[in-house]
């Protein structure tokens, strides 16, 4: 049986097309991603969380979902628009279909939607508010739905409530959490790290305790803005440890330093943003997906150097402190599905580690 399923913006405008997955209705921040493939990895994506997610791709769901490609324990996303559903993916791998997944989580999805019009409108106004709806209500009745702030409590939403381990017999890295996607998780593994995965609320002292012999800030949702004992609790280790900042991270260590942010008109979105590092003079092909960025002018205030910047707008992509062992990126190199091109930041950030234990073993033998 078809569903008649309605997008409505806040500005009125009304996108009609076919519900799938739950029936439920959904309100959020309209935001698009340009990646080709990848959706499972986006629906799954913590920093999406309070977000209506647009695919502009035109199929999708043709490879179905798939357990070992999750990158959280379960999707994030308030909503889900795309142009054409597949309902019959063709994929050895895949374990159920997107349709399934959804109704699962009792997030409504809507097919049949012009997305390159959607997209063209959110390039145009910036990210607007909208409710997913499979309901007969007025526009006038849903459009008043709308008059309430969007969600600033995604990280204490999707970060751990308590710390864990994930052995190993390398050096042990804290990872705090702010919304940390499976991939970093096993990158640090990968590497043999013993990796302890702490809350985003954690304490400078509650750091301490567990010895770590380097720090890595995660990617997360929303406003960095909105997580102020972050910033306090960055500030306070900043220098004891090797640190390193992914997304929502590289704001936060951008904030702890006294640098600003400020909200993208429609954000990064995608697995195919060009950003050129400035020492070595190389482009690579990022995956990212973020709605804030730092503001360029105030890094010239800071201990900063900027040392990776967008090249479609220009933004600041990348950040490494003039004295201290500390450096960040606004994209993902663990960029699952890909591109791989910056994954040697980890290995940068693991010499960086090294480093460290080495000077104080030394310093503990004099």
């Amino acid at each position: 049986m078809t569903v008649k399923a309605r997008l409505i913006l806040e500005d009125g405008t009304v996108f009609e097309g076919k519900s799938f997955g739950a029936t439920s209705e959904s309100f959020g921040e309209v935001v698009f991603n340009t990646g080709i493939t990848g959706y499972q990895e986006v629906l799954s994506d913590p920093s999406y969380c309070g977000q209506i997610v647009t695919m502009t791709y035109p199929m999708i769901g043709n490879y179905g979902i798939i357990r070992d490609d999750f990158e959280s324990i379960r999707p994030f996303v308030h909503g889900f628009v795309v142009r054409e559903h597949c309902e019959v993916p063709n994929n050895w791998r895949s374990e159920q279909t997107i349709d399934d997944l959804l109704k699962e989580y009792n997030i409504p999805g809507i097919s049949e939607v012009d997305t390159r019009k959607l997209t063209r409108i959110i390039r145009q106004h910036g990210t607007l508010k909208g409710i997913i709806t499979t309901s007969e209500e007025s526009v006038e009745a849903i459009l008043a739905k709308m008059n309430q702030p969007l969600m600033e409590d995604q990280v204490a939403r999707v970060s751990t409530k308590n710390m864990f381990p994930v052995p190993g017999r390398g050096p042990r890295i804290a990872l705090v959490d702010f919304g940390a996607k499976y991939g970093i998780l096993r990158e640090l593994t990968n590497r043999g790290c013993d990796v302890i995965v702490v809350p985003y609320n954690v304490t400078a002292d509650e750091i301490r305790r567990i010895r770590p012999d380097g720090i890595l800030l995660s990617n997360g949702p929303g406003d960095p803005k909105s997580v102020p004992q972050a910033i306090e609790m960055i500030q306070n280790i900043l220098g004891e440890y090797p640190l390193f900042g992914i997304c929502l991270g590289h704001q936060l260590f951008a904030l702890a330093c006294g640098a600003d942010t400020e909200k993208l008109k429609f954000g990064h979105r995608g697995g195919n943003h060009p950003v050129k590092e400035l020492a070595t003079g190389r482009t690579h092909i990022t995956s990212q997906n973020h709605g804030y960025t730092v503001n360029i002018e105030s890094v010239a205030n800071t201990d900063l150097e900027i040392s990776h910047v967008a090249l479609n707008d220009g933004t600041v992509e990348g950040l490494s402190h003039k004295t201290h062992s500390a450096f960040s990126v606004q994209y993902h190199p663990e960029a699952a599905p890909g591109p791989y091109d910056s994954n040697y930041l980890f290995d940068r950030f693991l010499e960086n580690v090294a480093t460290f234990v080495k000077e104080d073993k030394k310093s503990c033998r004099a």
